[in-house]
């Protein structure tokens, strides 16, 4: 599942067990993420709920480090954050109205998201030019007609906007009716 959308990443997030530390896989992703030029690595300590050590946990990061520095990898800038994605889950689903401050597991959860902002730059891209997509997915939705998934290498659209789809098969020309980033 990673490969299919890594080579379009500015930055991703490793998540490791702190209770079981860097797994096989876990480096196949670094890996991965090293060959087709994933920029930035933010790594997340999960389950550290699950352990009383601190020492073990000590033991856990400096070998995603030392596994991050053997990739390539600044494993000794890369911002660590330690938390328990299942305890912040947990504690929304029972107070959906929870606040930063509220839970200390929610809160390791705004941090990693505030380390994302910091870490990892923001993509240049150039929107004085036309618009450029390369279409990752195309999906039929009930009720909204073809919605086509990619990432924008430059340029800008809004609703209401004409754009042509450029490909192996004939161009099509469609207006844009929604948009949506994540």
């Amino acid at each position: 599942n990673m490969i299919t959308g890594a080579a379009q990443m500015d930055g991703a997030i490793l998540v490791v067990s702190g209770a079981d530390g860097p797994m096989p896989q876990t480096k196949e992703h670094i890996l991965l993420a090293q060959q087709v030029g994933v920029p930035a690595i933010v790594v997340f300590l999960n389950k550290v709920d699950q352990i009383d050590d601190q020492e073990l946990l000590d033991l856990v990061e400096l070998e995603i480090r030392e596994t991050l520095d053997r990739y390539n990898f600044p494993g000794t800038d890369i911002p660590v954050i330690s938390g328990s994605a299942l305890l912040a889950v947990e504690a929304l689903t029972a107070n959906p109205q929870l606040k930063r401050g509220d839970n200390e597991w929610v809160d390791k959860i705004y941090k990693l998201m505030d380390v994302v902002d910091d870490f990892i730059p923001l993509p240049q891209r150039n929107t004085e030019k036309d618009f450029l997509m390369a279409i990752e997915n195309i999906v039929s939705i009930t009720g909204r007609g073809t919605v086509a998934t990619g990432r924008v290498e430059r340029g800008q659209i809004k609703v209401g906007d004409t754009v042509e789809i450029i490909g192996l098969r004939e161009t099509k020309t469609t207006t844009i009716i929604g948009l949506e980033m994540f």
